[in-house]
């Protein structure tokens, strides 16, 4: 599925349902804003709010960067580690306020952190989403500090990180905290860009490791009554998809962090998404990154009748969450005959306009997918995969239409609904991908209103060869 573009700005109410994805207006910065001393809390009204927007005006330079730092915090996989904010900062020495590096202009160029942990002993799984704050600002907060989380002793812990700009490049805070906590930003001289991961290696492999012994048993994505079967012997039937299956595939797989923060648009403070903080923070703005999990998670699988995997999440008081690493656990476990692994023409795991096996299977492994074989490239190599997204996906949005038709969009810029929305991320990610110089035709028609929005789609389900 295509990372999520496009972000809508809506002032967040107390009663905001959880769930609801929600972004700060593209392009904005809290230059403008009313400032105040930190740790002097002000409720904005959506009058200041507004004015404070209006009278925003981006810093010179700032709306041609696309490239932010992130510093990671010491001992980032420790109870501590978790509970101390990451901080959004310029690139090469360039301020925030230079660079436009500022959760306040989330959309745009926002930086989003999500751990993952097991314990070893019971195979117990918990969700963690770490603050991320702009350089300068400290955690809108009671105290402006988080609480670290009860973790167990001998846990293991994953860390994935998301951006809505062009490449977040990761700096420790130490001149060791990167190579301790197992960092991978990319291949050297050949950043991942968006992505980027902490420990991801250990975490599958544990997680594997508790599987063997018993102590982890993902549960089954099921099946649900109200899929339409589709696809031939390649389709799935009615079984719940996870996300390596091509029927959701698409766009930059792998880029899917689904945490959220709260935003205060008078002072660009940040908090953790929760209850208690959605109280603390009134008139906050929900942030979120761009996320092909939270569409499967939020609005694929309930509009299909299916249950994403979940655990609880410590930043949460432990209300069931879902994340990117339980996405890949749930896809390892429940594998599609068919898998949808990240292809070498995914931009992320490309040196420049070359394929990178190795570097394909660096991003790979901290997602615990296999690396690249004669086995996986069955279905996963450049002109497989693109087949294969046409040849099953399509196949499954026109059977499933009726159905997809009745679900939210994710992103209302972008889409009407659910299944013109999928049907935009389908075409783009043929077209993205490149898969017409494998002889395919883009099997999505696409009809758009004057402002863009797709409101109408066709489908062409003849079954194509890549070659």
């Amino acid at each position: 599925m295509s990372r999520v573009a496009g972000q809508l700005a809506v002032p967040a109410v107390l009663g905001l349902v959880i769930g609801v994805v929600l972004a700060f207006q593209s392009g904005t910065s809290n230059s403008g804003l009313t400032q105040i001393p930190l740790g002097t809390y002000v409720i904005p009204t959506a009058s200041d709010a507004a004015a404070a927007l209006a009278t925003a005006a981006p810093a010179a330079g700032m709306k041609s960067n696309t490239t932010c730092d992130i510093i990671v915090p010491a001992n980032p996989l420790s109870a501590q580690g978790l509970a101390t904010p990451y901080q959004l900062t310029g690139p090469n020495g360039m301020t925030p306020a230079q660079s436009g590096c500022k959760m306040s202009n989330g959309a745009r160029l926002g930086a989003f952190v999500q751990a993952t942990i097991l314990d070893r002993a019971t195979g117990a799984l918990s969700v963690y989403e770490p603050l991320v704050i702009t350089q300068g600002t400290r955690a809108d907060t009671p105290g402006m500090k988080l609480n670290p989380p009860v973790i167990p002793a001998d846990a293991v812990v994953t860390i994935d990180f998301g951006f809505n700009g062009t490449d977040l490049v990761q700096v420790g805070a130490t001149p060791t905290t990167l190579a301790d906590a197992h960092c991978v930003s990319g291949q050297a001289g050949s950043a991942f860009g968006q992505t980027s991961f902490c420990n991801g290696v250990s975490f599958f492999n544990a997680v594997r490791q508790a599987e063997r012994k018993g102590l982890l048993k993902v549960p089954s994505p099921d099946t649900s009554n109200a899929i339409v079967p589709s696809g031939g012997d390649l389709g799935t039937g009615r079984s719940c998809p996870v996300i390596s299956n091509f029927e959701v595939a698409g766009l930059d797989p792998g880029q899917s962090v689904t945490t959220t923060y709260l935003l205060n648009p008078l002072t660009g403070q940040t908090a953790q998404d929760n209850a208690t903080y959605r109280d603390y923070v009134a008139g906050a703005t929900l942030l979120h990154g761009n996320s092909a999990d939270a569409v499967l998670d939020q609005y694929v699988d309930p509009i299909l009748g299916c249950s994403p995997f979940e655990a609880p999440d410590l930043s949460k008081a432990n209300v069931p969450a879902f994340s990117e690493a339980l996405d890949e656990i749930a896809a390892g476990a429940y594998q599609p005959k068919t898998a949808a692994l990240v292809p070498e023409n995914d931009k992320a795991v490309m040196d420049g306009r070359e394929s990178d096996p190795a570097k394909t299977d660096r991003y790979r492994e901290e997602l615990g997918q296999a690396p690249v074989s004669a086995a996986t490239n069955k279905s996963s190599r450049p002109t497989m995969y693109c087949q294969n997204l046409v040849d099953i996906q399509t196949p499954f949005l026109a059977a499933n239409q009726k159905l997809l038709v009745t679900g939210q969009s994710p992103v209302t810029a972008t889409a009407d609904n659910l299944l013109t929305f999928l049907a935009n991320d389908l075409s783009a990610s043929f077209t993205r991908l490149g898969c017409q110089q494998f002889h395919l035709t883009n099997p999505v028609t696409l009809k758009r209103n004057s402002a863009g929005v797709a409101i109408a789609a066709t489908f062409d389900t003849a079954v194509q060869t890549a070659r």
